[in-house]
Order: structure tokens, then C-alpha cells, then sequence
């Protein structure tokens, strides 16, 4: 949902002084929240692209056919909670017996229990962190690794052990795609991989030779935000390209995941256009390669990439060693 250039709720200050600490990477040293203003102005803006990740991930599973464990929803680090609405937005309330707002700030968890609660009226809120031999069903976690120090993310991921299921999304950098897949090796021999992988081997990006890729994908707005004045405002005074929404996720679950079928990918980044032919690197359960795209064999994958919808899951036909045929998978 958009917002009016008018709503007096934006504090443009407040959103400037918190984007600075984000790329700073000072967020981490202590509760950067002023005052509820602050919470709603991030909520409005800066929470709403990270929300529109969370849709693209959040559809990847449903399309996939994956459904949500029973029980708890823990919203780790919630912030202004967008994680969470953004969840049950697309998978409803059916399983959620509860959930749970974590964060260090206790104005953050209040802020979030009271937007969850108008949006989904009649769910079962609670806040803070639950007892330690308390397992959780799904814990959601959203850009919360540049806020923590190595000692608390391997408290934060030993504590992850006893929940059911994770969806974790991060920034689309090359330093969080690593952690998350740190984090992924650690809990392989727990949970399944379930997204984006699609297979439970051992990361194909720690194969030698990959060193310069990184897992990561491309959200994209929705349309009318380009047309938006309170969006265009809101690009102009932060130096935000509406444009660019990148990001790196990891989805765990202690269910085998739905089986891809056979010679489907998972796409990394964007596919580089040349004359001839897109360079695509592709993961599947043999590793993380790049690949070609003929344009004579396939132009429809072209005309795509070419308006950026191209595909980060597809399945590949092939034939004489060559890729005929790239389609978005799966089909409905």
C-alpha cells in the first residue's frame, strides 16, 4: 500500500538518520527507534520494499506448493513487523496458534503487536522472547545479520535448531549471501533446504571456482509505485533507485520440500545479454555453473530478460548438450 506525499506521519529526518545508520553499519550498536514516529515513518517506506522481498519469496513457496508447519509464528527482530503481515498476508492464520514479535526494542514489539492486530483482528499476539525450551513452528528473520555480531548469530542459529521451520531474508550483497549460506551448511544436518534450493547437497557457490558469485535475486514493486508522487518523493530525498530490489533468502523446514521436477534451476542474479546468447548462472543439484541461452534456440527467453522477467526458477529442456528451452517453473 502506498501513502500520500501529505501524510504527516513521514518524518524525512528520521527516515535519513536511519538509513545512515543502516549503511553505516551502526544499527547494530543499540535501539535506533526515537519514538513511534520513527516506527511508522520506516514502516511506510523503507518496511514496505523489504515487505515486497518478502512477497517474492513468500509466492516462490506457495507456487512450489510448500505450506506453513502448525504453531507459533516467531518474528525475530521484528521491527515494524512486516515480516510477519507479509506472511500471514499470503498463508492466512489457520496454523498460527500465536505470534510472537521479537526485538531488543521493546517500542518496536508494541509497534508491531498493534499493526498485526488491526490488520488480522482476532489473532492471538504476543511479545518478547518465549522460554528457551519453548520450540517455535516458523520463525521468520528480516535483515537482521548486520545487526548482530558473530557470537549472537551462532547463539541466534543454535537457538534456530528446535523450530519447526525458518524463512530468512537478507540483503541481495555478496557478505550477506555468504552468511546465509554459512548458516544453511550448519542447520543441513537438521532442517531440509527448501528455497532457493532446490536441492539439500552442499552449497554449489562454495565449489572452487565460485568464489566471485553470490546467491542472490531480484524482487520486484509493484507497478504503480513508479507513478506514485509519495514514491518519487521518497526516491528523490533518500537516493533510492525504486528500481532495485535485491536480495538473498534462505527457507528451511524439517518436511522434505516438494520435489522439483526434472531439469528445473534456480537462477542466480540476472542473466548477462549478449548479441548472441544470455550468460546465466544457473544452481541445480549438480552445482553452480554459468550457462548459455541461445538466442536462435530460444528468443522468447530473450524478449524477457530483456524486460527483466526473467525467471529465477525455470526448467530447462536440453537437447545435443545445449539449452532449447527455458520456461518459468512451475507453470501455474
Amino acid at each position: 500500500m502506498t501513502m500520500s506525499t501529505a501524510d504527516p506521519r513521514i518524518d524525512w529526518l528520521a527516515l535519513e538518520r536511519l538509513r545512515d545508520g543502516f549503511l553505516r553499519g551502526t544499527a547494530g550498536q543499540g535501539d535506533y527507534w526515537k519514538d513511534e514516529t520513527d516506527l511508522a515513518s520506516y514502516d511506510a517506506t523503507f518496511a514496505q520494499r523489504i515487505g515486497w522481498k518478502w512477497d517474492f519469496v513468500l509466492e516462490d513457496l506457495r507456487r512450489r506448493g510448500w505450506t506453513p508447519p502448525e504453531g507459533e509464528l516467531v518474528d525475530f527482530g521484528c521491527g515494524s513487523g512486516i515480516a510477519a503481515r507479509a506472511y500471514i498476508d499470503q498463508f492466512g492464520t489457520k496454523e498460527a496458534t500465536s505470534v510472537r514479535f521479537v526485538d531488543r526494542s521493546a517500542l518496536a514489539m508494541s509497534f508491531a503487536a498493534r499493526r498485526a492486530s488491526q490488520r488480522f483482528p482476532g489473532i492471538n499476539v504476543v511479545t518478547g522472547a518465549a522460554a528457551p525450551e519453548a520450540p517455535a513452528a516458523m520463525v521468520l528473520l528480516s535483515h537482521v545479520l548486520t545487526e548482530l555480531d558473530p557470537i549472537d548469530t551462532e547463539r541466534l542459529v543454535a537457538r534456530l535448531r528446535t523450530a519447526a521451520a525458518v524463512i530468512w531474508v537478507e540483503p541481495g550483497t555478496y557478505e550477506a549471501s555468504l552468511a546465509l549460506i554459512a548458516v544453511r551448511e550448519k542447520l543441513r544436518d537438521v532442517f531440509q533446504p527448501v528455497a532457493p534450493c532446490i536441492h539439500g547437497k552442499r552449497c554449489g557457490i562454495l565449489a572452487t571456482g565460485n568464489e566471485a558469485h553470490w546467491c542472490h535475486h531480484f524482487a520486484r514493486p509493484p507497478g504503480g509505485v513508479f507513478t506514485d508522487p509519495f514514491w518519487g518523493r521518497f526516491a528523490n530525498l533518500l537516493g533510492i533507485d525504486l528500481r532495485s530490489l535485491p536480495l538473498s533468502y534462505l527457507v528451511l523446514d524439517r518436511r522434505p520440500p516438494p520435489a522439483p521436477d526434472e531439469g528445473v534451476v534456480r537462477v542466480l542474479g540476472r542473466p548477462r545479454i549478449n548479441k548472441a546468447d544470455l550468460r546465466v548462472l544457473a544452481c541445480d543439484g549438480d552445482g553452480v555453473a554459468q550457462q548459455s541461452i541461445f538466442k536462435r534456440d530460444d528468443p522468447e527467453s530473450f524478449r524477457a530478460a530483456k524486460k527483466d522477467r526473467f525467471a529465477s526458477l525455470q526448467k530447462w529442456t536440453r537437447s545435443e548438450g545445449r539449452i532449447r528451452e527455458a520456461r518459468p517453473w512451475p507453470t501455474t
